[in-house]
């Protein structure tokens, strides 16, 4: 027995031994396939790293997509496209200014779906920089694609000002941009359009704004959508072409593109930029040789059709296109005319233009009036209803703001008038043409020294001509009568101050020189005043009424001067700050002018954003110096029971000066 127990032992030890054995075999084999092949690992790390390449990505194109309330909110210079490809319209970017001078940037995408009444936002995290004044272009490969390309920002003060020159393609069925990267491309600039031709796009003019003088382009670029290549098309110098513009009418034809009108400024050494409305049509002809495919440019002028129906020259009027007529359908527009010695007069349209690309000829389009039905009734009548009112009347019983309409008898009109329905006269409507139903988004509008922001929406059924349908009223309160408001108003209420603090008419007819050279005394009085005290001792109670009394003696001159824009130099109007103007206004509405003056003191180097530094220093400066009479100017205004608001708008009155058609709008 006992050597049977001892022998189970020894086996159970040898089994132990042996299960060891195997265990560290195993695992030395195991170390030594790891060993053998490294390329197992390797094949786990790359798939890890692909799947985090995978979720990054993924995460940097998620597309949120909401249902907005409406149309985009109140901007400008954002573009209105048709898809290519549904039944659909494209709102890409835009600006606002705001009343205080405050510049707002957009780079959102909206679309809009007539058959639902809707519209949709989408955001991506990889898409433009907020832009206004760019180019798109459709085009209906792979679903559909938006090409757009340029456009400027500022800051919110306007300090600071750059135009891009970035390419980026936005991919209808996915609700993604993707940035394509050349070597070759155009420069930088704004105010340009784009057109597809084929699967070219072709790009041509524009402006771009080094910030002392506007510089305008007549370049041409041909960009391959199936290469991804940019290409500038050279011409000889004896070749006719347009000249220098943007702002210009760009569709396609079978033919090639056809260009129409634009606008520029012309610099006279001495003399002030001139706005000039270009009125001329060309043609690009393009032809692809037989062979090679290969596509030639010659640009051809157009004559100008002798026809009533040719429209008037104007500006911010560029047309869409319309697909199934072959033609250009214009709308709006505005156009300064010499008024007097003293200005412009700024004339705004609310007409409508087709333009016929293939034989060159202009047709006026009007609305057209039912078919009455018996002779024996009397004509209906209705009441006009103007989109213009007092402020102080604009909010309902909802509690939400809009403009109030003031109804006026006019017998003579028909309620079956279609003309009844036509949009406000503006300029810059965002317009875009879907199958046969032209879509009018907004525009820019002024009254008097003012320019609003538009953003009603309306239709037009093309083929039928009934009448304009308003999907959306303007929110926009336009007050009537502005000019009106603003002059002898003002002027009796001067006239009043002046009585009170004993003033004399001379103190009317001092110029804004004087008034300058009286400030600096001032400040050189507080100065003194300062210094004959002992250490910090404050001035005599004896010398602060002569101080105050002289200050509120030069405040009175001020608004009578600011007043009486009719006699002032565009110079004095640029360089003097307004009363009610805060230093923001007063640098928004005189950028240009301080960028010159900074330009020509030396700061020739200077480019960009450091001379627009220059130049806001410089107008700091002047604000600064003005301040003290600004104060007192204010205090007055508050005397006669005007609160802030209303301050700014005497302030904008008196800044704006005569209108000379220089309006950034009109680049």
């Amino acid at each position: 027995m006992v050597k049977k127990s001892g022998t189970n032992k020894a086996a159970a030890k040898a089994a132990k031994k042996e299960r060891a054995a195997q265990k560290t075999t195993r695992k030395e084999k195991k170390k030594a396939s790891k060993t053998s092949n490294p390329e197992d690992d390797d094949d786990e790390d790359l798939e890890s790293i692909l799947d985090k390449i995978r979720r990054e990505w993924e995460e940097a194109h998620t597309v949120t997509e909401e249902v907005a309330e409406g149309p985009p909110s109140r901007r400008a210079n954002a573009t209105l496209t048709a898809c290519p490809n549904g039944n659909h319209l494209w709102s890409i970017g835009g600006e606002f200014f705001s009343e205080d001078g405050k510049a707002y940037f957009y780079n959102d995408v909206f679309r809009y779906s007539p058959e639902k009444n809707e519209w949709r936002k989408f955001i991506s995290p990889t898409c433009p920089g907020p832009r206004s004044a760019h180019s798109v272009v459709a085009s209906p490969v792979g679903g559909g694609k938006l090409f757009l390309f340029g456009g400027e920002f500022s800051s919110l003060f306007q300090n600071s000002f750059h135009h891009y020159r970035d390419l980026w393609v936005f991919d209808i069925p996915t609700h993604s941009w993707e940035r394509i990267e050349t070597k070759i491309r155009p420069s930088a600039r704004s105010g340009h359009r784009m057109a597809l031709w084929k699967h070219y796009i072709v790009l041509f003019g524009g402006f771009y704004d080094p910030g002392y003088r506007t510089q305008y382009l007549n370049d041409t670029w041909l960009f391959d959508t199936q290469e991804y290549k940019w290409k500038q098309i050279e011409f000889k110098e004896s070749d006719r072409k347009p000249s220098p513009r943007s702002g210009f009418s760009f569709l396609p034809s079978s033919e090639g593109i056809v260009l129409y009108g634009g606008y520029c400024k012309e610099y006279v050494k001495g003399k002030r930029p001139v706005g000039v409305i270009l009125d001329d049509t060309w043609l690009l002809r393009i032809t692809l040789d037989p062979t090679t495919a290969t596509p030639t440019f010659k640009w051809e002028k157009r004559r100008v059709p002798s026809s009533a129906h040719v429209p008037s020259p104007r500006a911010g009027a560029t047309m869409a296109l319309w697909s199934t007529r072959g033609m250009g359908v214009m709308f709006g527009g505005v156009t300064d005319v010499e008024r007097d010695e003293e200005g412009m007069e700024s004339v705004f349209w609310a007409d409508l233009y087709g333009y016929h690309l293939e034989n060159s000829k202009w047709t006026s389009i009007h609305l057209r009036r039912p078919k009455k039905v018996g002779t024996g009734k009397k004509k209906q009548i209705r009441s006009a209803i103007t989109d213009t009112a007092d402020p102080e009347d604009s909010d309902n019983e909802d509690g939400k703001t809009g403009p109030s309409q003031t109804k006026t008898t006019c017998p003579e009109q028909d309620v079956d008038d279609p003309n009844l329905t036509k949009p406000t006269a503006r300029y810059n409507a965002m317009l875009a043409v879907l199958r046969n139903t032209l879509y009018i988004y907004g525009g820019i509008l002024e009254r008097g020294s003012r320019e609003y922001t538009l953003d009603d929406f309306y239709t037009l059924q093309l083929d039928k001509l009934d009448k304009y349908t308003c999907l959306r009223s303007m929110s926009t309160v336009i007050p009537e009568d502005v000019e009106s408001s603003s002059g002898d108003e003002s002027d009796s209420d001067t006239d009043s101050h002046n009585e009170d603090d004993g003033n004399t008419d001379e103190d009317h007819d001092e110029t804004l020189s004087d008034i300058k050279s009286r400030v600096a005394k001032v400040k050189k009085s507080q100065k003194q005043e300062v210094e004959i005290g002992d250490g910090n001792k404050s001035p005599s109670s004896d010398e602060e009424p002569v101080v105050a009394a002289d200050l509120r003696t030069q405040a009175s001159a001020f608004m009578s001067a600011s007043a009486q824009n009719a006699g002032r130099s565009t110079e004095d109007i640029l360089s003097t700050p307004a009363p009610g103007e805060t230093l923001a206004m007063f640098y928004a509405r005189s950028r240009e002018y301080w960028a010159q003056k900074a330009h020509a003191r030396g700061a020739i180097d200077n480019r960009g954003k450091q001379l627009r530094r220059d130049g806001f220093g410089l107008a700091e400066e002047r604000y600064a110096e003005y301040k003290p009479i600004l104060e007192e100017v204010e205090k007055i205004l508050a005397e006669a029971g005007l609160d802030e608001k209303e301050m700014r708008e005497v302030g904008r009155d008196a800044g704006a000066g005569p209108s000379d058609g220089q309006s950034r709008n009109r680049r």
